[in-house]
């Protein structure tokens, strides 16, 4: 049996990170990254929209908040000194009315507090930034929004860990543990220390271990829809004024690393953790569970959870969806938008108790073992600062 100092269950972005600031601290810490995918960023760190955010729209209060910044500012870093691609984009946060006048002025107030590039800009300077864009008196800009290619960014990251001894395991699925013995279908492992960072399956890991007993994972399944017609009808991204009692952003205008356009993503309950499409990782067990919590969050109407189901199931409708993303330009041609982009699963923390979605990240463990049970967005821009937090404060204890 190989034994490890430490063993990670994910290679998603923090699991890749998290080795990457083990490493930077104790260079001859064994490490083993296994995943049950054939390769690395598999699921949401691979099918994000590869944006950079900065750190206006969390309380300050949040571990988001405290990392975001300086995170976009480290995967620039990284994104730069690996030669990767990168499109300094930006970003407008667009009004429709008076309310959501006064939302701008609570973001704008979050990105301050935050250390966020951030300020409002009236119509006019606003069409200067973008000429399409269609606001009512004001937007929120920030200059320092960014796009990546997240699969790119975490082929670096493996390539870099593979090169300072970090051994990788695919198509090695994790099946249980007995004390220190991680137990997989690749055979058994000793670890010093087991982390899970297993995105769609952290609460599932965690509870083996005793951590996560509160939690349980409802999954949303968010598509993105391309604008194909030519890469010049925006030049920025273009977002709605989110609600912030929920952790969506809305449908928005992304310009990606390669300037391609596109609008997303959705937040539509799945009815099973890898519901991708109708069939793909599908298991009774798990839908069974997920539409037990979901049915509560119907019947209860928990953080409106009602009318947040009825207006995402409308977004199946491809003209009302293209329509969302259209209130927010001048001119967009609807038949430009034909081809659906890879979907992603958002792996989102429930308190069973509570009924309510977990809106920051959440860490949990021991000497023994280390839980990251809410790594949801930003958690890809956020994640060297915060996989360092974790290996600071949880790791080495």
């Amino acid at each position: 049996m190989k034994k490890y100092n430490f063993i990670i269950i994910g290679s998603g972005i923090i699991g890749l990170t998290i080795a990457h600031a083990i490493k930077a601290r104790q260079s001859d810490a064994r490490i083993l990254i296994l995943d049950k995918e054939p390769g690395e960023a598999y699921h949401a760190s691979g099918r994000n929209s590869g944006v950079l955010h900065s750190g206006f729209y969390y309380t300050a209060d949040s571990l988001k908040a405290k990392f975001t910044v300086d995170g976009s500012r480290a995967m620039k870093a990284y994104v730069k000194a690996k030669g990767l691609a990168i499109n300094q984009c930006g970003k407008l946060v667009v009004a429709q009315n008076e309310h959501e006048l006064g939302q701008l002025d609570e973001l704008l107030r979050r990105g301050q507090r935050n250390g966020s590039n951030v300020r409002l800009v009236d119509e006019t300077e606003a069409l200067n930034i973008e000429p399409n864009v269609k606001t009512f008196k004001r937007a929120l800009y920030s200059p320092d929004t960014a796009s990546i290619d997240p699969k790119e960014v975490c082929a670096a990251l493996k390539e870099d860990l593979t090169k300072i001894g970090v051994e990788f395991s695919y198509n090695t699925k994790y099946l249980g543990r007995s004390a220190n013995i991680v137990q997989t279908n690749q055979g058994d492992f000793e670890a010093g220390k087991t982390i899970n960072c297993a995105g769609l399956y952290a609460d599932k890991v965690a509870q083996d271990f005793g951590f996560g007993t509160k939690y349980t994972m409802v999954p949303f399944k968010g598509l993105y829809l391309k604008y194909t017609k030519d890469k010049t009808a925006i030049n920025t991204n273009i977002y709605p004024v989110p609600n912030l009692k929920n952790p969506f952003l809305g449908v928005h205008f992304t310009r990606t690393v390669t300037g391609d356009i596109k609008i997303g993503p959705t937040a539509i309950p799945a009815f099973w953790r890898e519901n991708y499409n109708s069939t793909g990782g599908f298991s009774m067990d798990e839908m069974s569970e997920v539409l037990f919590y979901e049915s509560k969050l119907y019947l209860t109407n928990a953080f409106n959870f009602r009318s947040l189901a009825h207006e995402e199931a409308r977004k199946y409708n491809k003209e009302y969806f293209i329509s969302l993303g259209a209130s927010m330009v001048k001119h967009i041609d609807p038949k430009g938008f034909t081809e659906w982009t890879k979907p992603g699963i958002r792996a989102q923390l429930l308190d069973k108790k509570t009924l309510s979605l977990v809106q920051d990240f959440v860490i949990e463990g021991d000497h023994q073992s280390v839980h990251v049970l809410n790594a949801v967005s930003p958690a890809f821009t956020c994640a060297f600062p915060f996989s360092q937090y974790v290996v600071d404060r949880y790791v080495f204890i």
